[in-house]
């Protein structure tokens, strides 16, 4: 591990120090390390066809007409990148979606926005995580049949 020395003004240092506090750090430099991881993850996923996995969650009103139908057909039309998801009733108006994706940054990026564009999404949070993909081929256990598949 490297050490390298910083020059900080007193009101930034003040909100790491916060922050530490908040999010549990052990020090200062764990905070500074996650910061920075955070930023190369934000710029890794400038490239459209890097490897991503994501989140993408979203609240929607359930009463506008057809957004329900409309969110459904958007997942199973993009099933390549639509991994999984989970819905939660908020109240009488209100759902929460979770989806899980996978694929690459640009076609998530793109999923995402139709999703969340459409009129009665009301919040939203897309949250990507680069990934290497690797190319294995191997037996799951049921049988001589083994198949190649990438692993995130």
């Amino acid at each position: 591990m490297e050490r390298v020395t910083i020059t900080i003004d007193e009101a930034l240092l003040g909100t790491i120090d916060r922050l530490v506090a908040r999010r549990g750090y052990a020090s200062r430099s764990e905070a500074v390390r996650d910061l920075v991881r955070e930023a190369v993850d934000r710029e890794a996923g400038d490239d459209p066809a890097a490897p991503c996995v994501a989140t993408l969650s979203y609240v929607y009103d359930h009463g506008v007409r057809d957004l329900a139908r409309r969110l459904t057909r958007s997942h199973h039309d993009h099933h390549d990148i639509a991994v999984a998801s989970m819905h939660v009733h908020l109240d009488h108006e209100a759902c929460l979606e979770v989806a899980v994706l996978r694929g690459p940054t640009g076609a998530v990026r793109r999923f995402a926005d139709a999703v969340t564009s459409q009129r009665g999404v009301r919040h939203h949070s897309l949250h990507l995580v680069p990934v290497q993909e690797e190319a294995a081929g191997h037996d799951h256990g049921s049988g001589p049949h083994v198949h190649p598949h990438t692993h995130a």
